[in-house]
């Protein structure tokens, strides 16, 4: 069932969302090579208790609050002191914050040092793909001309689209309906309506669109071995526009 959100609900979720905008702007700089992903996992749960939130990714039997992925590994990468960040690695950081009951959701990939102009070009054309799908997240359109926005883009540049796993509902719960693919699907394909509030996720291999779960149980990687890069942003839909709640920039407007 999809839960659209009042007004009260939406101020919420965009507090939960700056919140996670300003951990963003805090911790990005801060990821370098020599750093293992649980040092950067330990950034994020401070900035976050501090300023009154609580990491919204907690599960059993998952180690960190982030899930930071590198390279070949699409999503849910668990933080760890052996996982050492290197010198033209891409690594994507997916975090989301609980803020009074209210959830925000939103990935970034980092770009660190030399990295080789493919790697570059996958992360720009996922950015461009991330845009395309929130212009098309309008009232009127379907959960469908989001997913066609993204894929679009990224098989012109002969990129694969993962299909396993998508965007979805968010801001009450981490995920909730209705689900928001990257590719064409036959699921279901609501019409978009005030008062949604989604999470609208890319993520784009440079290989093949296939993946795989590792032995440890979360970490998603490429089935051919190649990068992939993830962008996301929560998104909040009303009669006459579409705001994006996660913007790093949101307070220069």
């Amino acid at each position: 069932m999809i839960r659209l959100k009042n007004t009260e609900e939406i101020d919420g979720i965009r507090r939960s969302c700056h919140l996670l905008a300003d951990t963003f702007n805090y911790v990005l700089p801060q990821v370098k090579a020599g750093m293992t992903t649980r040092e950067v996992d330990d950034i994020f749960v401070s900035y976050i208790k501090k300023h009154g939130g609580k990491p919204a990714w907690y599960r059993e039997n998952f180690d960190g609050a982030a899930c930071i992925s590198i390279n070949n590994e699409v999503i849910h990468g668990i933080p760890s002191k052996k996982r050492v960040i290197k010198d033209g690695d891409i690594v994507s950081l997916d975090v989301g914050i609980d803020l009074d009951g209210f959830i925000s959701d939103s990935c970034h990939s980092v770009l660190v040092g030399n990295v080789k102009p493919e790697v570059r070009k996958l992360d720009e054309v996922t950015l461009e793909c991330l845009a395309a799908g929130i212009e098309a997240c309008r009232v009127g359109n379907r959960i469908s001309d989001i997913s066609k926005a993204v894929y679009e883009i990224a098989t012109k540049h002969g990129y694969g689209v993962v299909y396993d796993y998508c965007g979805h509902g968010v801001g009450l719960d981490v995920h909730e309906d209705p689900s928001v693919p990257n590719c064409p699907s036959r699921g279901p394909n609501p019409r978009i309506q005030p008062g949604m509030v989604l999470a609208i996720e890319p993520m784009i291999n440079l290989g093949v669109p296939d993946v795989y779960v590792s032995d440890d149980g979360w970490t998603v990687l490429t089935e051919d071995g190649k990068t992939s890069a993830h962008e996301e942003h929560t998104v909040a839909v009303f009669d006459d526009h579409t705001e994006i709640l996660t913007d790093l920039n949101y307070k220069l407007k």
